[in-house]
């Protein structure tokens, strides 16, 4: 071809298919890279995973951490940042126990408040590891967690308390907020301070108390699923065990002189999710990896309880 002659026509020809290969590879990559751009949901940002280095009283995003795997959240709703929406029209009140705050304000959460069949204090510090990681921050970080799962989900979540007042809510309060939001189920994050070796978590259902305020005869039987869903999911999926020293082996325990059990209206339960004051469950309640867990589980406890 350098002089310019006319080529055969097979060389025309196979000319001809080489620019139209070219023309297909090209369209194809370009193609291919628009398909991977940002965005696409092909994959989930990393932006949103929790940082370990954050404090312990924030976190962005509700994707599991490193180390999450081998708990499987059932039906692939809840733990699935937002893939399903089967909590669509439900409202979900959490109450992050205690407040950070409150540690400046003893004469006000010292104050008594009617409980029906008792009067007893406005709210408490909370407990503490041995090494000082505050009941208040461990209960507020997987509350935030749990949020996050719960919204992608598609529930409405309402917070007692989200570190943005002085001190409280007082015990009272705590349970008014649920009625008020009509709440399809209400949680009460905790973290017990019992003696060391005493290990595993626990629920706390509501007993039946008919006295002054307090009427919880219409949501002992649901709590009690509420409950036994939770401890359920999360045993499953944090793999802790349940306590050694209240339930007998259930991990469930029913009492009758918690304020915000006795005076709600709506389905309720509390969760100690470990001792703070035993080495080994300290370990798990101030690992990050742990909370993130922690959140999982008490979501599809909720999600159990809601969608059968």
């Amino acid at each position: 071809m350098s002089n310019g002659s006319t080529p055969p026509p097979h060389r025309r020809l196979r000319g001809t298919l080489l620019v139209v290969v070219a023309a297909v590879v090209v369209i194809g990559v370009g193609g291919w890279l628009v398909w991977r751009s940002p965005g696409s949901g092909d994959e989930p940002s990393r932006a949103g995973r929790p940082s370990e280095g954050r404090s312990p009283g924030h976190i962005s995003g509700g994707t599991a951490g490193p180390g999450d795997g081998g708990h499987g959240s059932r039906g692939g709703g809840a733990g699935t940042g937002g893939a399903h929406h089967g909590l669509k029209g439900k409202v979900v009140v959490i109450d992050p126990g205690h407040n950070p705050h409150n540690r400046d304000h003893g004469e006000k959460i010292a104050r008594q408040v009617d409980i029906g069949n008792a009067h007893k204090e406005c709210d408490t510090t909370g407990t503490s590891t041995d090494d000082g990681y505050a009941e208040a921050s461990f209960t507020l970080d997987v509350a935030r967690r749990a949020r996050t799962l719960l919204r992608a989900a598609g529930a409405k979540v309402v917070f007692t308390q989200d570190g943005d007042r002085p001190y409280g809510p007082c015990v009272d309060e705590r349970a008014a907020l649920g009625n008020k939001a009509h709440a399809d189920a209400v949680l009460s994050l905790h973290a017990d301070g019992s003696g060391a070796g005493n290990r595993g978590f626990h629920v706390i259902l509501p007993a039946r108390v008919t006295d002054g305020p307090a009427d919880t005869a219409t949501i002992v039987a649901p709590s009690r699923r509420l409950g036994e869903r939770l401890a359920d999911r999360f045993h499953a999926v944090t793999g802790s065990p349940r306590s050694n020293y209240i339930g007998e082996g259930t991990g469930l325990d029913v009492r009758s002189d918690l304020g915000g059990l006795n005076l709600s209206t709506v389905p309720k339960v509390f969760i100690e999710c470990g001792n703070m004051r035993d080495p080994k469950d300290a370990a798990q309640l101030t690992d990050a990896r742990w909370r993130q867990k922690a959140a999982r589980g008490i979501t599809e406890g909720i999600t159990d309880f809601l969608t059968h």
